[in-house]
């Protein structure tokens, strides 16, 4: 590992910043995996509908 490029640590605006791109990427791919595959997603969505049923607060 070079040692002669030391960043500055990123600032919590900026983590947050690429924190929220990451999970509207992640949301967005999730939507198109849906659209390409409507079988599988119906059978997801059923599974989690089971899960929230059986769940205890």
């Amino acid at each position: 590992m070079p040692e002669d490029d030391h960043e500055p640590l990123e600032t919590t605006a900026q983590r947050r910043a690429r924190r929220a791109q990451f999970l509207r990427d992640l949301n967005e791919a999730r939507e198109l995996r849906d659209r390409v595959q409507p079988r599988r997603a119906r059978a997801a969505r059923m599974r989690q509908q089971m899960r929230m049923r059986t769940f205890r607060w």
